[in-house]
């Protein structure tokens, strides 16, 4: 067994897709603002990879 099986599980906290008919207007909002922030780092996270590579192809262009 695992050592990482004991520990609880992070709980979700936006499920894509999920059913939003529960949830009040201000709850709607804060899970917006946490899809918010994740989109910022998955585009701060492509914009380091794509210099990253755009980096290395210049390194290794024939001259």
């Amino acid at each position: 067994m695992f050592a990482d099986d004991d520990r609880p599980k992070p709980k979700k906290l936006h499920e894509i897709g999920c059913d939003l008919t529960f949830l009040s207007a201000g709850e709607l909002d804060e899970r917006i603002a946490l899809l918010r922030e994740e989109i910022a780092r998955l585009e701060a996270d492509k914009v380091s990879k794509t210099s990253s590579r755009s980096v290395a192809e210049n390194l290794f262009k024939p001259k």
